[in-house]
């Protein structure tokens, strides 16, 4: 039976610097000729979730109130950071970018009805809820027998690693070079590399990470935190040709370490004296914000160089929806295999809200990964 009200989670900036995060009770969606009703049974919460939910806010000040069943986190927002948060204010923002579950109704269409029974999941934002209604062209059916769980993030990881090969061959390189190399992101793409032959440099923050890796097969894996880290990785760019990297930590000076590794490896192999250093292009791209300082760059690489941002929506939109449904084909097909996820615990959207979850999947902490279960 579907229920005539459901709730969703909800991410609010309030005037006076404040983010309130709170369970809103709303009416669950009738759908549209086009559409499907899911019932959302596991969604995960990925960094860039935490970027919606949280805000500008210091969840070290964050205080809970409510109940256990309806809880109320309030955090600060730093005065300065505010001005950021401006076209927010006064607004609550549903949360959660992709998802899986059940579809409990559909809409007139043939699309919609052949739906009807599935578990899918989808890309549809706010997913954060214990129903969403989306477009039936918006989910990807899942094979018969899969749990909603091992669906929950076939969209955001799994389109990104295929993105960034993508990125990577259309822009004539020919290897590459990952950071926070041992998340769930980055295990899949080091099965991706490993089944496409593509020569990949792992760096990684711990020698726990780095067995991590290697007992996956992993080939080339640099640790940050070790005295060699430069020179293993040098070594490793060198050894793959890697030109492009994807760099997940964002602040401090990892991007201008990869550059000045590359532009070390390139000039090896020079065979002439080159005034301006090498002429080949080295990429850095930022995806993500594991640190939220500034990006550090020295600019000792010569003039063939460029660091910008990479964003999975963004990408979708460049390759155009033929490009990108071949992508999510290959997703559906290595779904348990190349694309599986692994979660570190389930929650429920209650206990989502609760301090002591926040403080463990608001650290981001590489290879630990949240699910929330709306219908827990």
């Amino acid at each position: 039976m579907i229920p005539s009200a459901s709730l969703q989670l909800r991410s609010l900036v309030k005037a006076e610097g404040q983010l309130e995060l709170s369970l809103a009770e709303v009416p669950t969606p009738e759908p549209a000729a086009d559409e499907v009703l899911i019932r959302v049974e596991a969604t995960p919460l990925n960094p860039s979730d935490l970027g919606l939910l949280f805000g500008a806010a210091d969840m070290s000040t964050a205080r809970q109130s409510g109940t256990e069943a309806r809880p109320v986190i309030v955090a600060d927002i730093p005065g300065g950071l505010m001005k950021a948060m401006a076209a927010r204010v006064g607004q609550s923002l549903p949360v959660g970018n992709e998802g899986a579950g059940t579809v409990v109704a559909a809409g007139a269409s043939p699309a919609a009805q052949a739906l009807l029974g599935r578990t899918v999941a989808t890309f549809g934002g706010a997913m954060y809820a214990q129903f969403r209604c989306v477009k039936a062209a918006q989910c990807m059916p899942l094979p018969q027998g899969t749990p909603a769980s091992a669906g929950a993030s076939c969209f955001v990881n799994p389109l990104t690693a295929l993105g960034m090969l993508e990125t990577m061959r259309r822009e004539g390189h020919t290897a590459l070079v990952h950071t926070a190399a041992a998340s769930n992101l980055g295990q899949m793409l080091n099965r991706l590399c490993l089944a496409d032959g593509i020569g990949l440099v792992n760096v990684v923050r711990s020698e726990q990470q780095e067995q991590l890796l290697r007992e996956q097969g992993a080939v080339h894996v640099c640790n940050s935190g070790a005295a060699t880290f430069a020179s293993d990785l040098t070594e490793a760019i060198a050894a793959t040709g890697a030109t492009l990297a994807f760099d997940a930590v964002g602040g401090g000076t990892l991007a201008n370490q990869i550059l000045a590794s590359m532009e070390t490896a390139l000039m090896r192999a020079a065979t002439s004296y080159q005034r301006y250093g090498s002429t080949t292009h080295k990429q850095v791209y930022v995806y993500g914000m594991l640190d939220t300082g500034p990006t550090i760059l020295k600019r000792s690489y010569g003039a063939a160089w460029g660091v910008g941002g990479w964003l999975l929506p963004i990408f979708m939109q460049k390759i155009g929806s033929e490009a990108t449904l071949k992508l999510q084909a290959r997703v559906a097909a290595e779904l348990n295999t190349t694309f599986a996820s692994h979660y570190t615990r389930e929650v429920s959207l209650a206990e989502a809200l609760h301090l002591r979850e926040i403080a463990a999947y608001g650290r981001r902490a590489t290879g630990e990964k949240y699910l929330i279960n709306p219908q827990k």
